[in-house]
């Protein structure tokens, strides 16, 4: 690249911060400046519906790097400021009050927005969403205060804050259209444990339920049912920032579409996290999740590509979750509109196993429930992309190695 270059990474999280890291440690030495919308220094968002909303993990410890680090790898951080449009002809980006930043390589990385509830009373202060650390903060305070909440979703995140509502003595009634927590994902036969979990740490639940207002007492279904609570959590899923995107006329579809090497479709600007719909070699299919792991990771990728050199981001991927004694590990990916075959290899009821989804006895996805050091394997059997022996896959005293194809 000739001349000094200027690469922009508009978003001010995880993703953004790994991006600069990889960057400066791969030996970019142009002007490199991070725009975020938040005044806090990057940080990570796994703790802030975990430890740090049960208040047993310290601020300090859910940022990436201290401000320190910025300084010392000369990344130009601008806080509290947004990329509001970009001009992909002129290769330049316009920032909060007009300001405009001229860019060689351009990365998005905008994460995601809570989706919102549209009902009457779904805009009331009383009614909390979880995104940020300054959303946190006030929902731990709020569990401080109140003896009572309702919870509308009993996805990861709203089961993740049903277990330190219960953790800080709270009521706590979850919400949930379908008939089981985490339905899509887990399935009937899996959802069970997640249920039974929390109702054996007092949590309630209305499945099948339509809510249609929030009051000043509560919720109220469509059924007339009313549930009574202090304050409203909504976690009803989230939606990734592609409005930057879609205004400079990248192609967006389920996030801004992008290929291995994470580049969009303009070939000087780039996207990882929540809002990258990536091109995955392995799956030989585009796929978006918002997890923390993309965020860590598909940014090394994001970053090496930018510099011109060949990489694809190929992990699989990867989540996790702490609800009470209950430790999780997920890896792999399920299409949609697949309904895999499900093996399990442990005991259930003891909520200590490993379930395998299959489809024609290849396996797609593996999750496994307070057994530890196995995702190595689980990985491996994902990737072989080869059949499975079911008998084995369901005996625990048979090595998850041995059944690798040779």
């Amino acid at each position: 690249m000739p001349g000094p270059a200027t690469f922009v990474i508009a978003g001010g999280g995880l993703a953004a911060a790994k991006a600069a890291e990889t960057l400066r440690g791969e030996g970019f030495d142009g002007r490199l400046v991070l725009v975020g919308r938040e005044t806090h220094l990057p940080y990570e968002r796994p703790p802030l519906s975990k430890d740090y909303l049960q208040g047993a993990g310290e601020r300090d410890k859910i940022f990436v790097h201290d401000r320190s680090w910025y300084a010392e790898h000369d990344v130009e951080l601008r806080l509290g400021v947004e990329v509001t449009g970009i001009d992909p002809a002129a290769h330049r980006v316009t920032l909060t009050g007009g300001e405009q930043l001229g860019y060689d390589k351009l990365l998005l990385a905008t994460g995601s927005e809570p989706r919102r509830l549209s009902i009457p009373g779904g805009d009331r202060p009383d009614v909390l969403y979880l995104r940020t650390v300054d959303d946190s903060e006030h929902l731990r305070a709020t569990l401080a205060r109140v003896g009572r909440i309702a919870i509308i979703g009993a996805g990861w995140i709203g089961l993740e804050v049903a277990a330190a509502a219960r953790a800080a003595g709270v009521e706590v009634t979850v919400i949930e259209t379908a008939s089981a927590p985490l339905l899509r994902v887990l399935g009937p036969y899996v959802a069970q444990v997640f249920t039974a979990l929390h109702r054996e740490h007092g949590v309630e639940f209305v499945f099948d339920a339509h809510p249609t207002e929030i009051t000043d007492s509560g919720v109220l279904l469509a059924d007339g049912t009313r549930i009574e609570a202090d304050v409203v959590v909504a976690g009803v899923g989230a939606a990734p920032d592609t409005s930057l995107a879609r205004a400079a006329g990248l192609t967006v579809d389920d996030g801004v579409k992008v290929g291995a090497d994470l580049r969009t479709s303009d070939p000087d600007i780039f996207a990882a996290g929540d809002i990258a719909n990536a091109y995955h070699p392995l799956l030989e299919r585009h796929v978006r999740v918002e997890h923390w792991a993309n965020a860590l990771n598909q940014p090394a990728t994001a970053a090496r590509a930018m510099l011109g050199r060949a990489d694809a981001y190929e992990n699989l991927p990867y989540f996790y979750t702490d609800q009470y004694d209950l430790g999780m590990e997920y890896v792999g990916h399920i299409p949609p509109g697949e309904s895999p075959d499900v093996v399990i290899r442990g005991d259930l009821d003891a909520r200590e196993f490993i379930a395998f989804w299959l489809a024609e006895d290849k396996v797609l996805a593996a999750m496994n429930v307070n057994i530890w050091d196995v995702t190595d394997h689980t990985q491996a059997l994902i990737r072989s992309r080869k059949p499975v022996d079911r008998a084995g896959l369901a005996d625990p005293d048979v090595p998850l190695d041995r059944l690798l194809p040779s």
